[in-house]
C-alpha cells in the first residue's frame, strides 16, 4: 500500500482504467451518498465503465436521500469484480464495510477520503483531512479531469456539501467550502430545491421519535455531556426506522454548557447492540478519539461506532473520557 501526497496519482489512475466498482460506508450520509453518485457522473463523462455498490441491508437509505438518482446502485457485487479498480469514497476505515470482499484475489484499491483519521487501506489513497468533505476532493477532481460540471454532477456534489458542514454550521465549513457552493450554484444547483429535498417533507415518525428522545436527555458533570437514549420500544411505539434518528444529536449539541452531545439508539435488528453519535461543540474535545477507543471514528467535532456495552458503563465510560480531554 501507499500514500498519497497530492491528486496526480488519483487522476492518473482513473484516466488510465477503464472498469470501475464505487463504493462507500455503512449506514451512508449524504457526503458518502453525493461523492458516491458524483463519482459514477465524472467517470460517466469519461466514458468509463462504473458499478455503483452498496449492500442490500443498507436500504432503505434514510428518507432524506430517498429522491437522489440512486437506482443504478447493485446491491450484489458484479461477476467481472477482479476486472474492475475499487475505489472507497468518503470510508474512513475498511471496517466500515458492510461487505467485506478486500479478501478478493487482484483488487486494486483507490481511496478518497477526508476523515483525519483513515487508515490509508488503499493500493493508492487521496485523504485531504482539511477539506469540507469527500465531495470536495471530487469537485478538484472533476477539474483536474476536464469533466464539465453539469447540474446532474453539480447536485450531488452539493449534497455531500450540505450535509457534512451542517447546512455551512460546522468548523469545516472553509472559505473553499464556500467557493464550491458558489461555483456550484452557477453550475445550476438551487439551494432552495436542495434544502426542501434533503430537510423538508419528512414523515411525522420522526417527530415522534424526537420527543421520546428530548424527554430522555441527560446532564452530566455540569452539562458538559449532555446525552439522550433511544430505545427499540421508542422506535417500534414511533413507528420509526433507525435512519429517523438523524439530526437527533444536533438538537442536543446546541443546549448552553454542553461540550459533548451524544445519542445512544439500540439497534433493531442486533438486539444488545448500540449506536452511538458523538458531536463536539468546539475542538476542546475530539470525539473522533473517543469513537476510535470504542472500534470507530469520524472527525474531531462528529464522530460515532457501535457497541454492546451497556448503558450505564458506556455513560460513565463516556464522562471519564471527556474529562481526560479536559
Amino acid at each position: 500500500m501507499s500514500i498519497t501526497t497530492g491528486r496526480q496519482e488519483i487522476v492518473s489512475e482513473l484516466q488510465r482504467a477503464e472498469k470501475f466498482l464505487l463504493t462507500t460506508h455503512e449506514n451512508p450520509d449524504g457526503d458518502a451518498l453525493g461523492s458516491l453518485l458524483g463519482m459514477h457522473l465524472i467517470l460517466d463523462q469519461l466514458g468509463k465503465d462504473t458499478v455503483m455498490f452498496m449492500s442490500a441491508n443498507q436500504f432503505p437509505l434514510p428518507y432524506e436521500y430517498q429522491r437522489m438518482p440512486l437506482e443504478k446502485v447493485a446491491r450484489e457485487l458484479p461477476a467481472d469484480l477482479n476486472d474492475r479498480v475499487v475505489v472507497f469514497l468518503d470510508c474512513g476505515n475498511i471496517d466500515r464495510m458492510p461487505v467485506d470482499f478486500l479478501h478478493e484475489a487482484h483488487l486494486h484499491v483507490l481511496n478518497i477520503d477526508h476523515h483525519h483519521d483513515n487508515t490509508r487501506f488503499g493500493d493508492a489513497n487521496l485523504v485531504v483531512g482539511h477539506a469540507s468533505c469527500t465531495g470536495e476532493i471530487l469537485w478538484d477532481l472533476a477539474r483536474d479531469l476536464g469533466v464539465e460540471l453539469t447540474p446532474e454532477l453539480a447536485e450531488a456534489l452539493y449534497i455531500a456539501l450540505v450535509t457534512d458542514t451542517g447546512k455551512f454550521m460546522f468548523e469545516n465549513t472553509t472559505p473553499k467550502a464556500h467557493e464550491m457552493a458558489a461555483d456550484l450554484i452557477a453550475a445550476g444547483v438551487q439551494p432552495q430545491e436542495a434544502h426542501r429535498k434533503l430537510y423538508e417533507g419528512l414523515p411525522f415518525a420522526r417527530l415522534e421519535l424526537l420527543s421520546r428522545a428530548l424527554n430522555a436527555v441527560q446532564r452530566h458533570d455540569g452539562g458538559q455531556l449532555t446525552l439522550t437514549h433511544l430505545t427499540r420500544e421508542d422506535f417500534k411505539e414511533s413507528n420509526a426506522v433507525e435512519s429517523d434518528s438523524e439530526g437527533v444529536v444536533d438538537h442536543l449539541r446546541g443546549v448552553e454548557g454542553t461540550v459533548v452531545a451524544g445519542l445512544v439508539r439500540e439497534l433493531l435488528e442486533v438486539e444488545g447492540r448500540r449506536k452511538v453519535s458523538l458531536r463536539a461543540t468546539d475542538k476542546t474535545v475530539d470525539v473522533s478519539i473517543i469513537a476510535r477507543g470504542f472500534g470507530g471514528g469520524g472527525h474531531r467535532q462528529a464522530a460515532g461506532f457501535t457497541t454492546d456495552v451497556p448503558l450505564d458503563e458506556l455513560v460513565e465510560r463516556l464522562r471519564r473520557e471527556i474529562s481526560a480531554q479536559l
